[in-house]
């Protein structure tokens, strides 16, 4: 039995559907993640998952549970960080995290959570003086407090430096790693690529497509792009009768060439065999960014 199933689910706010008969079922110890630009439907689709909004339609489970009859039953299994959070400004994050950890039978250890996240220097600041992004880590800290069997995080790491990002995604991992259940909602296609086990591309208030971020690529394209520089005169007739080639375009000194199969070392060989010597060559794969252009004819945008 999946640990959360979604069916069909509908949610409409005056003027506007929210929510268009969104289904996807999440297994246990998996991170599944819900990606898609912002006013997608993203926020409203995991409200509901955690029982903060009453669906006006379809159904959702949660660990067999309804998340809006049983939403006090599932409050001491799920953890949740959500996009936007406030503490009382005073309030000292030891404090609160201490605070959360008593509502828990079990907490983890929250020093060590605060470590993890690189804040345990502010577990005596208060609240009001944390930056943006330390208040977002602490979020997820009082997510994971309660060592639930199912962790929802919001918009993980907005407002994070790279470092902080990569950082983060560890922890998640080491989580999931104890057997957590992740739901993980995002509009970072690197964040959905390097953590999601698979993912439902949401747009518009639908699911475009649910599947690993392997098989979503896949689906779209399997060719590769070879992008380089040349000073001088090139034919592109030499490189588009390679048998792997399906493409060469030349723009001022930029080249750049699709296909598949072997594509760097013909395309390598043949210039070459003509005297022409490529610089700032790189080979360029199909992205999930490239996938979700593909799907919903638009570019993810933030």
């Amino acid at each position: 039995m999946p640990v959360i199933e979604v069916t069909n689910l509908h949610k409409r706010y005056p003027g506007k559907v929210a929510v268009h008969d969104v289904s996807f079922s999440v297994e246990r110890g998996e991170i599944f993640g819900i990606l898609g630009p912002n006013g997608a439907g993203k926020t409203t689709t995991v409200e509901s998952v955690i029982g903060l909004r009453r669906p006006d339609g379809g159904t959702i489970s949660v660990l067999g549970l309804d998340p809006v009859r049983d939403r006090d039953r599932l409050t001491a299994r799920v953890g949740v960080q959500l996009q936007q959070s406030e503490l009382p400004e005073r309030m000292r994050v030891r404090e609160a995290l201490e605070l959360y950890s008593s509502f828990y039978p079990d907490p983890a250890d929250w020093r060590e959570l605060l470590d993890q996240l690189g804040i345990a220097d502010k577990a005596d600041t208060a609240f009001r003086k944390l930056s943006g992004g330390q208040k977002q880590r602490l979020s997820i800290a009082l997510a994971l407090v309660g060592n639930p069997e199912v962790a929802v995080l919001d918009e993980l790491t907005t407002g994070l430096d790279p470092q902080a990002r990569r950082d983060t995604w560890e922890v998640v991992q080491r989580v999931r790693d104890r057997g957590v259940t992740v739901l993980l909602v995002t509009h970072f296609m690197e964040e959905a690529e390097y953590l999601c086990d698979r993912l439902s591309l949401i747009d518009a208030g639908r699911v475009v497509a649910t599947d690993s971020p392997t098989g979503l690529i896949a689906r779209v394209d399997a060719e590769l792009r070879l992008r380089f520089r040349v000073s001088g005169p090139l034919d592109t007739a030499v490189l588009t009768a390679l048998p792997c080639v399906t493409s060469a375009r030349r723009t001022g000194p930029q080249v750049l060439v699709t296909g598949t199969g072997d594509l760097l070392t013909q395309v390598s060989s043949a210039l070459s065999a003509v005297g022409v010597t490529p610089t700032d060559l790189r080979v360029e794969h199909t992205t999930l960014d490239d996938a979700f252009l593909a799907l919903t004819g638009r570019k993810l945008v933030g």
